[in-house]
């Protein structure tokens, strides 16, 4: 894997870990749940032969530093974060965009709120639940897994919330498997990030309502994506209704909600059908 150019960027309230690969145009990679910019690390030499491609840790996550660890995080901020990040990479030019997850999210309102500096977005299974028509079960699901991690703790919320999204908990690495160093690294550092995450990414990220209006007149620079397998479950469930509201194609990429941690190669290589990221309208890929 070719090193990258590692910095990082003063922002409000945080101090951002971001790196960069290639050359190109800017693809800005947004990462989904407890993952940073290594979640992108198998993918990321084959998207830098055509693109400059930056990853970044969002805030309070893995390297990138909060001024106050316990501050309120909003997605309208994490936002903010990657525009300010377009912002130094690319001055001149709108960036392509892929986000992941709740990293989805954060691409919907950055479209939103700065369509200027986007060429278009591609977004992975971003858990609106806010748009569908059964929301207040999966209001009332959010608050159980606070409750229980405030009760219980880290794992039993995990559970809860496991149980509401897709009947098992894939985020959490299982115990007796050997996984490769790279992703033993990973799991490592996203069981350190997991109480970030459950207590102060997902409260933001899935209570957040999406402008529709202005992602209807968007709509011709947005990619919505779900996973072929995983169908039925919560965050395709909320991309497919989003697609709806929108009148728009839902694409779909192989295996599920973590299609790029299980399978990189098919996630990424822009010559297959469907595309993968690399090849979707805008020149930013097509496939999570």
């Amino acid at each position: 894997m070719t090193d990258p150019t590692i910095d990082s960027l003063r922002v409000n309230g945080a101090t951002l870990h971001y790196e960069v690969r290639g050359q190109g145009p800017l693809l800005l990679l947004i990462p989904g749940g407890t993952g940073g910019a290594a979640s992108f690390e198998d993918i990321v030499d084959g998207l830098a032969a055509e693109y400059t491609v930056a990853a970044y840790d969002p805030r309070g996550m893995s390297r990138s530093t909060l001024d106050e660890p316990e501050s309120e995080q909003t997605v309208a901020e994490h936002a903010q974060d990657a525009f300010r990040i377009i912002e130094l990479l690319s001055p001149d030019e709108p960036a392509r965009v892929f986000g992941a997850s709740s990293g989805a999210i954060v691409a919907l309102h950055l479209l939103t709120t700065h369509p200027e500096r986007v060429a278009h977005v591609v977004a992975h299974e971003p858990p609106v639940v806010e748009v569908l028509p059964d929301v207040a079960d999966h209001r009332a699901l959010l608050a159980r897994v606070q409750e229980t991690f405030r009760a219980q703790g880290l794992m039993p919320a995990m559970t809860e919330f496991a149980a509401g999204l897709t009947g098992d908990d894939e985020s959490v690495p299982k115990p007796g498997i050997e996984l490769p160093p790279r992703a033993a690294a990973r799991a490592t550092q996203t069981m350190a990030d997991l109480p970030f995450f459950v207590s102060r990414i997902v409260p933001g990220s899935m209570s957040y309502a999406p402008d529709l209006h202005r992602l209807k007149a968007l709509s011709d620079r947005l990619t919505l994506v779900g996973g072929q397998d995983s169908r039925g479950e919560l965050p395709y469930r909320a991309t497919a209704g989003l697609a709806e509201h929108l009148g728009t194609d839902l694409l779909h990429f192989p295996a599920s909600h973590i299609g790029l941690t299980t399978h990189p190669t098919e996630f990424a290589v822009p010559s297959q059908s469907p595309p993968r990221i690399g090849a979707l309208p805008g020149g930013c890929g097509g496939a999570a």
